[in-house]
């Protein structure tokens, strides 16, 4: 009678430990003094991370870029642009000022009861590189995602920061994808 109670008892402690779903790491402050009129302008998106992120979407992703345009009440309309041939997607968004400067949620522009989004700027110089991080909870997880922007060269050390930043949320290298940037440049008359 013990062995069968010993044996259930074990089966039901392996069924809850499966059941647990693990908290994911808590997110790096924003950065500290945060200038937002700073940050404006047109960035290029160089590398992705994220936990929905495989090496498969490698081949699907195309550079593009990013622009932020700040507006009086700290918000900022965020539009993005994607060369896919001769055509161009466009998406866009708007970020709202959360507590604390660099921190921000994220508005889509759709239906009340969507996915709730945070975002943020870890770190930026202003005018090489930013890399931002965001967060969105869906019914059943988190959905993490770290931004790699720049608008020139990296300065040195700033993809290792990038990759230490996404290891440090728990990915992988499987989950970072660089756009093929090879030969590429903007085209104004596409997008």
């Amino acid at each position: 009678m013990r062995l069968l109670c010993g044996l259930w008892l074990w089966l039901s402690l392996l069924k809850v430990l499966q059941a647990q779903t693990p908290t994911p790491p808590p997110l790096p402050p924003p950065m500290q003094s945060f200038q937002g009129n700073q940050f404006q302008g047109e960035w290029f998106v160089l590398g992705l991370a994220g936990n929905s992120f495989r090496p498969e979407h490698r081949a699907l992703l195309n550079a593009f870029t990013a622009t932020f345009e700040l507006s009086d009440d700290g918000r900022f309309e965020v539009w993005n642009a994607m060369t896919r041939g001769q055509h161009c997607d466009t998406w866009s968004y708007v970020l709202i000022p959360a507590a604390q400067p660099g921190q921000f949620t994220v508005d889509h522009g759709v239906e009340p009861g969507a996915d709730r989004e945070e975002t943020r700027v870890v770190d930026s110089n202003y005018t090489q590189f930013a890399l931002m991080l965001s967060r969105r909870h869906t019914s059943r997880l988190a959905v993490l995602r770290i931004s790699l922007l720049g608008s020139s060269l990296l300065p040195p050390g700033t993809l290792d920061q990038f990759i230490c930043l996404g290891r440090a949320q728990g990915l992988s290298d499987d989950n970072i994808v660089f756009p093929d940037v090879t030969g590429w440049s903007p085209q104004a008359s596409v997008c």
